[in-house]
């Protein structure tokens, strides 16, 4: 598996891997075709930059993207193919693999469901049977009310974070990430607060798996 990664995908890394998901990290190159390849598993595309890339199928068919930095895409498994960034940039994606099929039992809504209690601050992306993803934005210094994850979920930052967390049991827990990063997150209640002096943004993908 490894050679092949490489081979498709150049400067690609794993960032986090368990038996729900795969995060990788893609630094596509402009103007350099990609070798024969295909996913298996259904995706959910964070474009940290923006450009243009060409999908042609090993029918012949083509598909053309062109992104804009911060957008959210899905993107289905799909049969064999190649891909080409055709501006002039790299390409930096966040590619999160959803491992399993979604279980109809399992439902991100509660009552203090994210998108429910603080819609000015959530806001949903898209929802399927596998995932429900959701950008998130606070102002500098903005504290959101207690609210709860009820799934697994990865969270990818397109600004730094510096924020507090505050449980209803009073437990407080401090979180600083880079513009880039990803992290893995378990369900929970919490308060959130953006301690920086700038807005925070970042990418929510939960898991109905």
């Amino acid at each position: 598996m490894a050679p092949l990664a490489a081979a498709v995908w150049g400067q690609s890394q794993t960032m986090l891997e368990n038996d729900q998901v795969r995060v990788l990290k893609a630094d596509d190159a402009p103007h350099s075709k990609t070798a024969m390849h295909e996913h298996k598993a259904n995706r959910v595309m964070i474009y940290l930059t923006a450009g243009r890339q060409e999908i042609t199928l090993q029918s012949g068919q083509k598909t053309v993207l062109d992104v804009k930095a911060g957008e959210v895409r899905w993107s289905p498994a799909n049969g064999m193919h190649v891909s080409e960034v055709t501006s002039n940039a790299p390409l930096h994606i966040i590619e999160v693999e959803v491992k399993k099929p979604g279980d109809p039992a399992k439902t991100p809504k509660s009552a203090l469901d994210p998108l429910t209690i603080d819609p000015q601050d959530y806001k949903l992306e898209f929802e399927n049977p596998q995932v429900r993803v959701i950008r998130v934005k606070f102002p500098p210094h903005h504290q959101v009310p207690l609210h709860e994850h009820m799934l697994n979920r990865v969270v990818v930052y397109l600004t730094d974070q510096n924020g507090r967390m505050t449980t209803p049991d009073g437990k407080v827990d401090n979180a600083q990430h880079k513009a880039g990063e990803a992290s893995w997150g378990a369900p929970v209640k919490h308060r959130e607060e953006n301690l920086n002096d700038k807005p925070f943004e970042a990418v929510v993908v939960e898991l109905k798996n």
